[in-house]
């Protein structure tokens, strides 16, 4: 084998991102930091099943991305000791592709679907069967001449992960035994789950450094794990290694995440609805031609935390600022600042984060 051919070998070695994801993703209840409500719930349902031996109730997972809901997935069939099988919503476009996978379960498996609020409708109705009876129809044929054959399937738990519980229909969502709603972190606890990421990663990272960066992290712990790799690339190339506050600070600046995890298509929202529109109300779409962005972009990733933080309201003229807005871009709101009609105060306090 040639040098050039072993060195060839030697990279497919090297951990990814998408590795490094998975290493730190924790393996059981007990390894899970925060939805303590959730944790118990769960213990219960997956305990109740084993002590009958059967198999648990299907279970729906909703939250906002980030929060952990397919690591729950993997943990849920870790305590059943039972196999995963991952697939998403939009990969399953034709009922063909559900009724496949559902053949090939083992009784007792856990099928988890992400996103599942944009499965395609034949395949949710095929679902439907599928988590009562146990049982799918396929049909062979077309027109008169079709048939529907009845196929077993094996018991199995359904395991459905949405980011817009509302986006799902009545049927589905009434066919889920248990359903669990996760919640933003604490940066308590996002703190701990830094924590155990840089003991995994062997990363010197100290409480102060912790803290900093989970009070950046927008009460997510993906954001935080993310935030804490980039800083400890900064700690490696232009310190000694080791992540204290200072070095935290000085690597999320370059990131330019701000103390409250504002990035820069957050400020650059904030500074157009202040600064280009007098604090509005001003429409989704004129907001985004602003900033140069799909107005999805911003309707979708930057509001919902804009809006968590207490900065931008939404009107039914539009979106407007609010006082915490024009203060976090060192300004002074207007005596006179309405919001939805109606009269907000200057030193007024805002909802906060958390």
């Amino acid at each position: 084998m040639t040098e050039e051919s072993e060195s060839q070998v030697d990279a497919s070695f090297i951990a990814s991102d998408g590795d490094i994801d998975a290493s730190l993703r924790p393996k059981s209840l007990d390894d899970f930091i925060g939805q303590p409500r959730v944790r118990e719930q769960l213990q219960l349902v997956l305990s109740g099943a084993k002590m009958r031996g059967g198999t648990p109730d299907h279970i729906l997972l909703s939250g906002p991305p980030g929060l952990g809901k397919t690591s729950m997935a993997m943990i849920i069939a870790a305590e059943l000791g039972s196999a995963l099988r991952l697939t998403s919503g939009p990969a399953l476009e034709r009922a063909g592709d559900l009724a496949a996978m559902l053949s090939n379960l083992v009784e007792g498996d856990v099928l988890f679907i992400d996103e599942i609020h944009r499965i395609a409708r034949p395949a949710e109705e095929m679902l439907y069967l599928a988590m009562e009876d146990f049982r799918v129809d396929v049909i062979v044929g077309k027109g008169p001449g079709a048939t529907s054959i009845p196929l077993e399937v094996a018991p199995f738990t359904l395991v459905g992960a949405t980011t817009r519980s509302g986006a799902l229909t009545g049927p589905l969502r009434d066919r889920f035994g248990f359903t669990a709603h996760m919640d933003f972190y604490e940066p308590a606890e996002l703190q701990l789950i830094l924590a155990r990421s840089a003991r995994i990663l062997g990363v010197p990272l100290g409480d102060d450094a912790g803290a900093e960066i989970a009070g950046r992290s927008r009460g997510t712990p993906r954001i935080a794990n993310r935030l804490l790799r980039r800083v400890r690339d900064y700690a490696d190339v232009r310190a000694d290694g080791v992540i204290t506050r200072e070095i935290a600070r000085a690597a999320l600046a370059v990131y330019d995440v701000d103390q409250l995890g504002l990035d820069r298509l957050d400020r650059a929202v904030l500074g157009a609805l202040v600064r280009s529109f007098g604090g509005g109300p001003v429409g989704v779409s004129t907001l985004a031609v602003a900033v140069g962005e799909e107005p999805a972009t911003v309707e979708e990733v930057c509001e919902p935390f804009l809006v968590r933080a207490g900065m931008i309201a939404r009107t039914p003229r539009g979106r407007v600022a609010t006082a915490a807005a024009w203060e976090q871009l060192g300004l002074t709101p207007p005596p006179d600042l309405t919001i939805g009609g109606i009269e907000v105060r200057a030193n007024e306090p805002q909802q906060g984060l958390f």
